[in-house]
């Protein structure tokens, strides 16, 4: 069974920096996304960045400039660099997975880390 466990979340104030990891229980190379999605108070969970196989990279237009992902195949692990953090980045942070296969998609995810950003 695929688990996936978060680090780093915690408590920053408004402008501060926090690296969240997300260490797999399997090879990633079976995954063709690694990615990270957050979940505000309210809020339906949305995507904050992911990365391809490929190295290919996505980031949400709210953290362009501002986060950082970055995968580590040897560690199997994902990671998430914040700096110029906002109030408005307090949220859950999810780790997530892909595995596409044939006919199939398969989305993995974590149990979250919680990131409170102070005004």
């Amino acid at each position: 069974q695929v688990q996936l466990v978060e680090s780093g979340g915690g408590l920053v104030q408004t402008g501060g920096s926090l690296r969240l990891s997300c260490v797999a229980s399997i090879s990633t190379l079976r995954f063709n996304f690694m990615g990270w999605y957050r979940q505000a108070a309210g809020n339906e969970r949305t995507l904050v960045a992911n990365i391809h196989s490929t190295g290919t990279i996505n980031y949400a237009d709210s953290v362009k400039g501002r986060f950082t992902i970055s995968r580590d195949y040897a560690k199997n692990a994902v990671y998430l660099q914040m700096n110029s953090l906002k109030p408005e980045d307090t949220a859950v942070y999810y780790c997530n997975a892909v595995e596409m296969l044939r006919s199939s998609v398969t989305n993995y995810w974590g149990k979250g880390t919680l990131v409170t950003v102070s005004s």
